[in-house]
Formats: C-alpha cells, structure tokens, sequence
C-alpha cells in the first residue's frame, strides 16, 4: 500500500464509514421518546419506588409500560423509549425489558431495553434491545472522541515513529505511517484526515449500541461499545472504542481492563488481561493476564501471559507465555514470540530508544535475548534457535537458522552465533508448508490484507540475492563472516552450511518458476511459445525470467517433470521433517511411539502427498495435451 492508497481509503471512510453512521445516527434513540409523563403516570412511577429530581424532564414514547420502570433515580434530562417484550441476558435466558433500581441521568434510553441494578447511567445513549445489568458507574464526558486520535510510539518507545489511530485502521495503514518519516507532506495529510475521522465520531454522550450486553463492570467512561459487544465481568474500561457486530462479537470479560485503546470486530479481552492505549485490529486477542500497552496488534493474533510495548505486530503472532517484546516493528507477522524471550534491548542506559524490525514469519525460541536494533526484514521465516543472545545486528538470509556457537574458534568472539542461511527450506520445511495452510484456515479477518503464499515474488527475490552472496564469494575457506559475505550479521557460516544453501535456495527458486509455469499453461493451453512470449502479467513474467535464467536448456515437456520430481522431493522432506521428532522422541521417551502419531499419520503430511499425488496428474494431463498438440502441427506440416 502506498501513499497515495492510504489517504484514500482514509478520506473514503469519512463518507463511508457504517461506524460513523452508526453513531451519528444514535442521536435518533431520543427522538422515540417526545411524550411529558401524564399525573397518573408519574404516580404510579413514584407508587413503584421511582423519585426523580424534575419528572418535566422526563420523555416517555408513546405507549409506555410504566409498571417496568421500578426503584429508580432520575435526574436532568432523559428519555424512555417503549419498554416491552423480553430481552436475552444470557445465552437461552429472557427476562423482561425495563428499568430497575438504578440511577439514571441525561440519559437516552431506547426500545426493549433491560437496565437493572446500575450505580449510575450519565449521559449514555443506550440503544434498542440493549441489557445493562450489575454495573457500577457507566459516565461520559461532553466531546468524546472515545480514544481516537491518540499517537502511539511504534517501534521507538521515546517516540520518532509515531501513529496517530483511528477506530477502523489497519496493519497496512499503521505501517505505512510509522515507516514513512521523511514523507513529511504525506504524514501531514495523514494527520489532517484522520482528525476529520475523529470530528465525525465525536459525541456529546457515551454509546452502547443496539444488542449489546454489560454486566458486572465496575466502571466504564467515555466509551463507545458497538452493536453485541459483550462485555461481562470486566474491571474497567475507560475513553475507547468497542467495535462489534452481531457476526464478529467483541468480548471484554473476565477482569480484563482496557483503557485509551481502539478494539476491532472479533476481539477479545479476557482472563485478566490489559490493553492500555492500542489498538486490536480485526479477530486479535489479549488473554491470561496478557499486557499490550502504546500497540498496535494485527489481526488473528494472540497476546497471553507476557509483555508488548510500543510495538506494531502483524498478523498471526503466536505470543502464549511469559515473554517481552518492546519496540518491535513486525507488520508482516506470521512469527512466534516463545516463553522467556526477551526481545526488548531498546534501552542502552542512554534512552530507551533503540528498535527491532522483525521479519515475516520470524521465530524467536525459548529464552532468547534479543539486542537491539536488529533488522531481520530481508530474512523472513527464520528462526533463531532457544537461548540465543543475538547482538545487534542486520541479517539477509530469508529461512535462516541462527544457533549459539557449538565450540570455540579462534578469532572468532565468543558472542557470535552460527548462521545456516536457508535451514528452514532443506530441514523443517514441514513448519512453513503447514504454517501457510494454517493460517489460511484459521483467518477470521473481513477487513485485513493478508498474504498467505510464503514462496511469493518478493520473498523470491530475497532468495535469488541471498544465493547470489553466497555464491560469490572471493575466497572459498571453512568459515565466514559477515566481512567474507554480507547479510551474516553478527554469526559465522560454515562452508557447508554456505553449500547447503545455496542448494536450498536454487531448488524453491526454481519450484516457484515451475509452479507458475503449470499455472501458466493451464490457463492458455499454449505450449509453443509460453516461454518466449512477453504477457501483461506481472507475476509471469517474474516467473518467466526465472525460467528463462535458471533452466533455459529444458523443454517445457521437460521442465513439467522436473516439477513432479519437486514435488516429490518436498513431500518426502515434509514427512522427514516431522519424523525426526518420532526418531528423536522415542530414544529419549520409552512409550513415546505409544503417546504420538507417527509423522506418516499427521494430518498435514497426508495432506502433502494428497496434494503431489493431485499434482502428478495434473501434469501428466498437461502434458498429454502438449503432445496432442504437437502431433497435430506435425500432421498440419
């Protein structure tokens, strides 16, 4: 997403918006109470235990049940729309709308609604069929903006990078802000749009809208809570915005607080946990005690038990235990933050003002100590290996594995790791194949932009500089450095490891070409000139240079079976990858075979040789075509 991108679909939501109608379009819950209260009517409210300061200010709709409205205060100016029929407080539980022993104040109340043992309501629009049930004080301000427009210190906890928010905004967007520093005209006219956004939403009252449900929350101020959010048992929530339909439910529960923040459709905030001043985009969540304060979280990812600090994270982090990532700046995601990992060095004893950018599909093992700053963006899918303490550093080798030192070597300093540049791809292939098939079922996100191909054109690219380093090196020796190759960072490589990835990185290189190949010819059935002729597709055409570059010699005949031997190849190193925690397992863990499925039984390598089986003759019946085709030119001739 460029600039230009970014202010449009900014400018676009200021029109747009169902946000922003929404809650414009609350004003109209007042308009359905115009009726005074008749005599007869305020005495029976008073006969029923209700007192009010000036029952003159008091609106009623027309046909009101008074006998619902019972044991309450009223104070300034409210208005009650009709108050029938039954409402859901609980899964499969109805009791009847009204209003009970509760105080009310400059309050709008809509149709079918149930407040019951409320502390204080002041100056809140509740909505149709809406319950607010067991709550302590629930208030609002004049000119709420409900925590939009707050800058967020991403990536740089002492600022440089930051993001001013909005309900509705996106990873793409965020990155894009936060990146962007010397684009002073662009932040500008960010800035500017989005405290248009923020004129649209702002309100004289708090909101919670229609089919929402509050229970037993001590306090909640200055806050918007959008359509069936469900909020139960939470501690505090204070000047946000609750995004929520009936489709994608927001929960806040549990002992959960949430302050200054903006929480998408889908979320969740549970079991204890703190969301201060962030962002939760679409289907993300915050459990078990978890703690995410100046953040932006992208969607479908986890937050439990540890820390996140002035970070931006992408897409499908998994973050489940006691761990601490500060100042990150990770928009393509897809990574693993495991227990005890530290990735938060951003304080040199000067400021805390150092950063990390991590890249896509990054795994950070058990006990790492990360320093900063780091730069692993041109190494996606890499993991660094349990207990590792990596100096600061910017590495370049896309499926890398770095691992702490396994002996001593002269002039080499004791800090340094070892780098295996394309690990992943020769030896656990098996995580990024099943990664991207994961994550493409378990998306829950409407609204974000994900991309779920690993082996894609930019991550290509990476790989086809990475072996072209590798390869040219001027002085082939047993051990490197990143004075020897650049991108090795702050590790030494092995000259076997610089062998075996370049083989690594040459075999997905050309899988990739091959694979566009078939599409290729699967879409236009032309074989004769499918590798010489220039397209209009970007993607080909990447494709096709690769082909052209890496196998120029092969026949297109010839490159179709290459391609089953591929993938041949991949299913077997899949189901390797996984068997060698069968072999593993079962020296160390006497019944261990007993307790596990082996690897041929694991759903997603039977998926893999399903998926080469399918392949295989997909092939065999392109290549048939391609021969049919040929005989009949040679009959023509």
């Amino acid at each position: 997403m460029g600039t230009k991108e970014v202010l449009s679909e900014l400018k676009g939501l200021i029109t747009k918006s169902e946000i922003i109608k929404s809650i414009q379009g609350s004003k109209k819950i007042a308009k359905k109470a115009t009726a005074s209260l008749t005599k007869a009517e305020i005495d029976k409210l008073k006969a029923n235990g209700n007192c009010a300061e000036d029952w003159k200010k008091i609106k009623v709709a027309k046909g009101i049940d008074i006998s619902r409205i019972r044991r309450n205060y009223f104070s300034g100016e409210v208005t009650i729309g009709k108050l029938s029929g039954n409402v859901e407080i609980a899964k499969g539980t109805k009791v009847p709308s009204g209003i009970f022993n509760s105080i009310v104040i400059d309050s709008n109340i809509g149709d079918g609604v149930l407040i019951q043992d409320v502390k204080t309501l002041s100056n809140y629009i509740v909505a149709d069929n809406t319950v607010v049930f067991n709550c302590g004080v629930i208030s609002a301000k004049k000119e709420n903006t409900f925590g939009n427009g707050s800058e967020l210190p991403i990536a740089i906890e002492t600022g440089g990078r930051e993001v001013k928010t909005y309900a509705e905004i996106t990873i793409e967007v965020a990155s894009k802000v936060a990146a962007s520093r010397a684009d002073k005209k662009f932040l500008e006219e960010y800035s500017n749009s989005v405290d248009k956004y923020i004129e649209q939403i702002k309100q004289d009252k708090g909101i919670i809208e229609e089919g929402a449900k509050v229970k037993n929350i001590k306090k909640i101020s200055n806050t918007y809570i959008g359509k069936h959010a469900a909020i139960d048992s939470a501690e505090t929530i204070l000047n946000s915005m609750i995004l929520s339909s009936e489709a994608e439910e927001t929960e806040i529960s549990d002992g959960a607080y949430v302050k200054g923040s903006l929480i998408q459709w889908g979320c969740e905030v549970t079991s204890m946990a703190i969301v201060a001043n962030s962002v939760l985009v679409e289907h993300s969540h915050v459990e078990r005690h978890g703690k995410v304060t100046d953040s932006i979280i992208g969607a479908n990812t986890g937050i439990a038990e540890g820390e996140v600090t002035a970070c931006l994270v992408g897409p499908f982090v998994g973050f489940h235990h006691q761990a601490l990532l500060i100042a990150a700046f990770w928009p393509e995601g897809k990574g693993n933050v495991g227990y005890g990992a530290n990735v938060g060095s951003n304080h040199t004893s000067k400021a805390p003002d150092q950063e990390l950018w991590a890249g896509e599909g990054t795994f950070f093992g058990l006990g790492v100590n990360i320093k900063f700053p780091s730069d692993f963006t041109k190494a996606p899918y890499s993991i660094i290996a349990t207990a590792v303490n990596a100096l600061p550093q910017k590495v370049t080798f896309p499926f890398s594995l770095i691992n702490s030192s396994a002996a001593t070597i002269e002039k080499i300093s004791p800090a340094y790791n070892e780098i295996m540049p394309g690990w992943v791809l020769s030896d656990n292939i098996f995580t990024v194949r099943r990664n991207e098939g994961k994550y493409k079922k378990r998306n829950k996100a409407k609204r974000a932009k994900i991309e779920f191909e690993v082996f894609r054109p930019e991550i290509v690219d990476l790989m086809i500089d990475a072996r072209k380093r590798l390869e040219d090196v001027k002085q082939k020796k047993e051990l490197y450095t990143d004075k020897d190759i650049k991108g090795i960072g702050k590790s030494y490589m092995l000259e076997r490891s610089r062998k075996a990835g370049i083989e690594a990185y040459t075999f997905y290189i050309r899988y990739y070409a091959l694979m566009g190949l078939k599409k290729q010819l699967e879409a236009n059935k032309k074989a004769k000139d499918t590798l010489t002729k220039k397209t209009q597709d970007p993607r080909w055409e990447h494709e096709r240079a690769i082909l052209n570059q890496e196998l120029s010699s092969n026949s297109i005949e010839e490159n179709l079976k290459l391609l089953v031997s591929m993938q041949e190849k991949i299913a077997r190193d899949v189901q390797v990858s996984k068997e060698k925690d069968d072999i593993r397992g079962a020296r160390i863990i006497d019944d261990y075979p007993e307790a596990h499925a082996p690897a041929a039984e694991d759903s997603f390598v039977k998926q893999t040789h399903q998926e080469t089986a399918q392949l295989k003759k997909e092939v065999e019946k392109l290549l048939e075509t391609i021969s049919v085709a040929s005989e009949a030119v040679k009959s023509k001739k």
